[in-house]
């Protein structure tokens, strides 16, 4: 079976640009009916690399939508683009998913009903921005997500990534790490869902289960066997339990 990053995904409803930024937009897909509609803001991953765009989660976004939710999945600026990684990276993603509420009005969308999703490095960025506590969400899901940055620098994951992230190892930049390690920034007041396979050689399921450990108000649903991607791909078997995850919210 074909990569679902290799396939080209359905188009967006409407392409939208929260900033001025070339990367600062995000790509709203509506279902069908009156609405209002529940809103799931979408992260993508791809260990915040400039390489990594959203195409690939038009799949993930379109089921979705099929499914009943308005998603509007955001694009960000990323390391190896002007104003990528620390900090631009956390205040996109952050003014990306208020800008939504500028779109509610039009779009007859829900945000007493909103959930914020992210997958990999999207994950840590959508825990990230829960934990803020400026957006109205019901609740936060991390699909393998990077949720420990500490403990990723130390697992090396993505030849060092993290370090290229945060512009420095944790020694060095340990501030960086403190504000923008989902796990050190427990207790969130938003509850958390963690989805995450037990054969995932890109980011270990420890790191999720350590999470899991650590917050007082946060679920795993450990999936056997499964990989990275095939969270995030409607064909795979998988799709059952994390559209459950979403929909409980």
């Amino acid at each position: 079976m074909q990569s679902i990053e290799d396939l080209p995904p359905p188009p967006a409803d409407a392409r939208i640009a929260y900033g001025t930024k070339q990367n600062q937009f995000g790509d709203l897909r509506i279902p069908k009916g009156h609405g209002p509609h529940p809103t799931v803001i979408y992260i993508h991953g791809g260990f915040w690399r400039v390489k990594y765009d959203l195409t690939h989660a038009g799949h993930f976004c379109a089921a979705l939508t099929d499914a009943g939710f308005a998603t509007w999945s955001l694009e960000y600026r990323r390391i190896g683009e002007e104003g990528g990684g620390w900090p631009g990276t956390l205040e996109d993603v952050l003014v990306g998913a208020r800008h939504l509420a500028k779109l509610a009005p039009q779009y007859h969308l829900d945000l007493t009903r909103s959930v914020l999703v992210g997958h990999s490095a999207g994950g840590q960025l959508a825990l990230w921005a829960a934990a803020q506590d400026a957006l109205p969400l019901v609740g936060v899901v991390s699909l393998a997500g990077v949720c420990d940055l500490r403990r990723a620098w130390e697992l090396k994951l993505g030849k060092l990534v993290v370090e290229e992230f945060l512009a420095g190892p944790p020694e060095r930049v340990p501030e960086r790490y403190a504000t923008a390690s989902p796990i050190e920034l427990l207790p969130m007041k938003v509850p958390q869902h963690l989805v995450h396979g037990t054969a995932d050689v890109d980011v270990p399921f420890e790191i999720s289960e350590r999470f899991a450990r650590a917050s007082r108000n946060a679920t795993l649903t450990r999936i056997e066997g499964a990989g990275h991607i095939e969270l995030i791909d409607p064909r795979q078997k998988e799709w059952a339990p994390v559209l459950q995850d979403i929909a409980e919210w």
